[in-house]
């Protein structure tokens, strides 16, 4: 819980200065710059969540990550990225890959906690990744997407010292207490676990 002080800080003192004389229209949007930050993984692009939908860290020692989760949207990579950003949903993941391309938006910094396993203690330990797609339609399973996801993959197992391996990757119906069926049974495990293992 913050307290409050008994007097205006001299930031605010400082800010309200600024407002006086600056018309609030002319001020930079607080999420531009958001935007702007440069993501973790240099691939891809920032497309931040809204942060009443992830648990920022609160530390600024790394946590301890030990799995990265596979999702699947069960919608567009658009409507996902909006869904990120509505502050009533509760549900982030840290990335989300698009079919067409493979491109890479991350919505959640991976030091912070993406509300995206259904179950806390996987969101505390684990890096989550979005792939747009249904489960029962393997055509969103491109070259493309599988390729750059992988990549990914590989990138945050090396970053965070995690096994490249089935125990350590997981899908999202493996967690337990989940009631989800992503990635599904068209996801190529296989074919998946080999070019993490190449990238």
């Amino acid at each position: 819980m913050e307290r409050s002080s008994p007097s205006p800080s001299r930031r605010r003192i400082l800010q309200g200065t600024a407002l006086a004389v600056v018309p609030y229209a002319l001020l930079p949007d607080p999420r531009a710059g958001e935007r702007a930050r440069a993501p973790d993984h240099p691939p891809g692009i920032w497309e931040p969540a809204d942060s009443s939908n992830y648990t920022a860290a609160g530390d600024p020692t790394p946590r301890s990550v030990d799995r990265v989760v596979i999702h699947v949207t069960q919608t567009t990579f658009r409507n996902a990225l909006s869904v990120f950003r509505d502050p009533g949903k509760q549900v982030s993941a840290h990335y989300l890959v698009r079919s067409a391309d493979g491109l890479v938006a991350q919505c959640v910094r991976e030091h912070d906690i993406a509300w995206h396993a259904g179950n806390w203690e996987y969101n505390t330990r684990s890096v989550g990744i979005e792939h747009e797609g249904w489960v029962d339609d393997p055509d969103w399973f491109t070259a493309a997407l599988y390729e750059q996801s992988a990549r990914l993959t590989a990138a945050i197992c090396d970053r965070h010292g995690i096994p490249k391996d089935r125990t350590h990757i997981v899908a999202h119906y493996e967690i337990p207490g989940t009631d989800h069926t992503d990635p599904g049974p068209h996801w190529d495990w296989a074919r998946y676990m080999r070019l993490v293992a190449s990238a």
